[in-house]
């Protein structure tokens, strides 16, 4: 797996450079696409991407005796969503070319 980080900061640079679009609008428009995913999961709607994945809500279930990382003190921890991407053909296809 990489090491390498792409940050959102880079992915506006290299759309800007790329399309020669300003950056600020850029910006504005991946905020927004940001939004609108955060939205649907609080609306417990799933997110599909053809081509590139999915993301959805999954219910993590909860434990009596889960223990706290810091402390180690154990704690209940109740049933919680979790936010899960699962990633379409083609980009497993990219990412684990060996496998398939």
């Amino acid at each position: 797996m990489g090491k390498n980080k792409l940050t959102k900061a880079e992915i506006i640079d290299n759309i800007s450079t790329k399309i020669g679009i300003n950056r600020k609008d850029i910006h504005v428009v991946i905020d927004e696409f940001f939004e609108q995913i955060k939205e649907a999961l609080q609306d417990d709607r799933t997110i599909e991407l053809r081509g590139f994945g999915t993301f959805e809500l999954r219910t993590r279930k909860g434990r009596e005796k889960a223990r706290n990382p810091k402390t180690g003190e154990i704690v209940p921890v109740k049933d919680h969503g979790v936010a899960a991407f699962r990633p379409g053909r083609e980009l497993k296809k990219l990412a684990w070319p060996l496998r398939d």
